[in-house]
């Protein structure tokens, strides 16, 4: 089973860790799809979250939001980024401040794309619902 990552496909920073993401992912376990296409505006739906500030990440059925989906994306990386999943230790709260601080400033810090990145045709079967 495939972890899939939810991101919003026109801010800069979001590309640029889903291309360092790819990058990295050496099990082949991690699959993309932009919030903005319609898969990602049903997993909206679904999970009631109202915009695009928070990455969704969707493993073995459940659904992982802000700081939750960052440590599950961990999880999924080789040594030394694994280690990055011990931050799951802090409280919540605190993650969270910092995931937000982060998410609110994103755009106005690294810019945006006027639409959504089309994967090239070798990293197509990595990005669900894009045509």
């Amino acid at each position: 089973m495939k972890t899939v990552i939810f991101f919003d496909g026109v801010c800069n920073l979001c590309n640029g860790i889903v291309q360092w993401l790819i990058e990295r992912d050496h099990h082949d376990s991690l699959r993309f799809a932009p919030l903005q296409s319609d898969l990602g505006q049903r997993v909206l739906d679904d999970t009631g979250t109202p915009d695009l500030d928070s990455i969704i990440v969707i493993r073995d059925k459940q659904r992982y939001v802000k700081s939750d989906a960052v440590l599950i994306i961990a999880e999924e990386l080789d040594r030394p980024y694994q280690r990055l999943s011990l931050l799951k230790w802090l409280p919540k709260q605190v993650l969270d401040v910092g995931y937000d601080f982060i998410a609110n400033n994103r755009k106005r810090i690294f810019g945006e794309r006027e639409s959504c990145m089309m994967p090239t045709p070798d990293l197509k079967r990595k990005f669900l619902d894009v045509k």
